[in-house]
């Protein structure tokens, strides 16, 4: 008995132990992923054609671009372009404030973009802006198990090619100048998935024929105030565990279950022993009668 009991105990603790066991191996892999972050003040996709039409110029740059864990806060950009004002360097983006950062941690990921008091220019157009904004701002946040969050806010005036526009979130806004060019503008963009989220303050389809410093036409797109996320991986959910309790054989011996089904207890032997003894010696004292009779 001890020594049965004994094991069932082992047994029943190795069982409840083994889901412990288990589910603490998966949380550990779960917490690997930390998620993603990024953020950008200002991206250009632009391409530059020469008066002549011979040669196409790409002007692909970005100010603050940062991935997690970064912070950045220059707030200006110059470029150079070679056949562009004799490649000499022109501001693309000059702000008061252009910060970016992107942070992660085990259980959030965060994108932000704060820009202000910004001017965007393109090849060509020296003294005209193309755009000028007092305020943008983009975020995105990703919490680990919750639905992500992105907002992009554009704040105050905007100005396009000289023009004062007013821009709003139903659909994007043309702006037609004769003689320069039009710029299309998209207004708060954001996207989210179950885990992924992205916020754009403004991005803008760009075609400008400015026909000066020996630029003959510049198209693409010019993104401001973008910021993402993903979030970090969920912990693994585990059930909890009951402590071990000491399990109880069931059944007893087989000789001992015969015994019961019979109404036998464990005074059984020594009653038949009596039993026997009295039937000795009842025979003894018949034999000595028998005896004395004779």
């Amino acid at each position: 008995m001890p020594v049965r009991r004994f094991a069932a105990t082992a047994a029943a603790t190795v069982l409840a132990a083994g889901p412990a066991v288990l589910a603490g191996a998966g949380s550990a892999h779960a917490t690997e992923d930390h998620g993603r972050a990024s953020a950008v003040v200002l991206r250009t996709g632009l391409d530059v054609s020469l008066l002549n039409k011979s040669v196409n110029v790409p002007l692909t740059v970005s100010l603050n671009d940062v991935q997690a864990p970064r912070s950045s806060e220059k707030t200006a950009l110059t470029a150079k372009l070679d056949g562009v004002d004799g490649g000499q360097p022109f501001t693309v983006l000059g702000a008061e404030v252009a910060r970016s950062s992107a942070k992660v941690s085990a259980k959030k990921a965060e994108g932000s973009v704060n820009l202000a008091h910004a001017k965007v220019h393109v090849p060509g157009l020296p003294l005209l802006s193309l755009i000028e904004i007092e305020q943008v701002s983009a975020k995105a946040v990703c919490v680990a198990g919750e639905k992500p969050v992105a907002t992009a806010n554009p704040l105050g005036a905007v100005t396009v090619l000289g023009k004062k526009t007013t821009v709003t979130a139903g659909g994007p806004t043309e702006v037609k100048v004769p003689g320069v060019g039009e710029v299309r503008l998209d207004l708060a963009s954001t996207r989210t998935t179950s885990r992924t989220a992205a916020a754009t303050a403004l991005q803008l389809k760009v075609s400008i024929n400015p026909l000066k410093l020996n630029v003959a036409e510049v198209e693409g797109t010019v993104t401001l105030a973008e910021a993402t996320c993903e979030a970090p991986a969920a912990p693994a959910s585990t059930a909890p565990v009951e402590s071990a309790t000491e399990v109880k054989p069931q059944g007893a011996p087989a000789d001992e279950a015969n015994l019961a089904e019979t109404g036998g207890s464990s005074a059984t032997p020594y009653v038949a022993a009596g039993a026997v003894a009295l039937l000795a010696a009842g025979g003894g004292a018949v034999v000595l009668a028998r005896r004395k009779r004779g």
